[in-house]
């Protein structure tokens, strides 16, 4: 459990990297970032 606990604030921090490198990809970045916090939070 500690491990999808750690999971969620580093897919976090790198969706907010990639925004603030790529804006113009912000809808994907999103898009993918909710569908894999989902699939994390289903698993947990």
């Amino acid at each position: 459990m500690s491990l999808n606990i750690s999971l969620q604030p580093l897919l976090a921090l790198l969706a907010g990297i990639l925004i603030l490198v790529m804006p113009k990809m912000l809808h994907y970045i999103v898009a993918v970032y909710l569908i894999l916090y989902a699939i994390i939070a289903l698993v947990r």
